[in-house]
Order: C-alpha cells, then sequence, then structure tokens
C-alpha cells in the first residue's frame, strides 16, 4: 500500500531533521540529502508517485513565522514542488498551503 502524502512529508522531516540521516528511504527508493550552498540548511529532492518534491529546512533568519518557529528551537522544513512552496512540516505536525481546515 503506497503511504499517503502526509505521512510521506512527515517521514522525510523526520529522517532529515531528527535523525539526521545522510540519505532519506522511502517506498519510492532512497535520495541523498544535501546542503544549500549559501545557508547551509538540509534540503533533498524525493519523488511522491508521479512528482518530484523538493524538502529544505527553514532559515531562521527570515522575517516568516516558520523562521520565528525555527529560531525558537521548533524543526520546520518546508515542501515545495516545481518551485512552489506546497506544505511543511513542525515539529512532526504537517500544514497544507492552500487547503481549507
Amino acid at each position: 500500500m503506497a503511504a499517503s502524502l502526509e505521512k510521506t512529508l512527515i517521514s522525510v522531516w523526520r529522517q532529515v531533521l531528527v535523525e539526521e540521516v545522510r540519505t532519506v528511504t522511502l517506498e519510492s527508493g532512497s535520495y541523498p540529502v544535501g546542503c544549500t550552498s549559501r545557508s547551509k540548511l538540509c534540503q533533498v529532492d524525493f519523488r511522491f508517485e508521479n512528482q518530484m518534491l523538493r524538502g529544505l529546512e527553514q532559515n531562521p533568519n527570515t522575517g516568516s513565522r516558520w523562521a520565528e518557529l525555527a529560531r525558537a528551537g521548533k524543526k520546520v522544513m518546508q515542501f515545495l514542488d516545481r518551485g512552489r512552496y506546497v506544505a511543511n512540516v513542525v515539529d512532526g505536525r504537517v500544514n497544507f498551503y492552500g487547503r481549507k481546515q
């Protein structure tokens, strides 16, 4: 049975920011964790069903409310689809952008 998007995002977040692995392992394969060149933030590109997504550690040095949480010690990861922010995970909880709760 395929994992849901929510479970996949939490798994990526946990592996990268909690377990600090060098390779994320999902049903769709294994994906290396890298760092951004400027800010040294963790990032990983991975496949979910037919789309490629990117998980990017939240930069605490920005003015967003997510950065404020990161500065306060929360583990925050943003997720992008073709350069567009689609969700984030904060301390194991998924928040989707553009969806009514």
